[in-house]
């Protein structure tokens, strides 16, 4: 019979609500609050954010 895997695994189920990215034009990903309109923060590796809807 299966087993559900452990609790608190550290992983999110479902997107992150009230946020979004979007890309610079130097190319890196930033998050933005979709609330309030504000930068959130900007990743520099070239990855986009995980879970985290993107705007067109």
């Amino acid at each position: 019979m299966a087993k559900n895997p452990p609790p608190n695994d550290g992983h999110r189920i479902g997107a992150v609500r009230d946020r979004s990215q979007f890309r610079t034009p130097s190319g890196d990903w930033a998050k933005r609050n979709t609330a309030t309109g504000r930068i959130m923060d900007v990743k520099k590796d070239g990855t986009p954010f995980k879970g985290v809807r993107r705007e067109k």
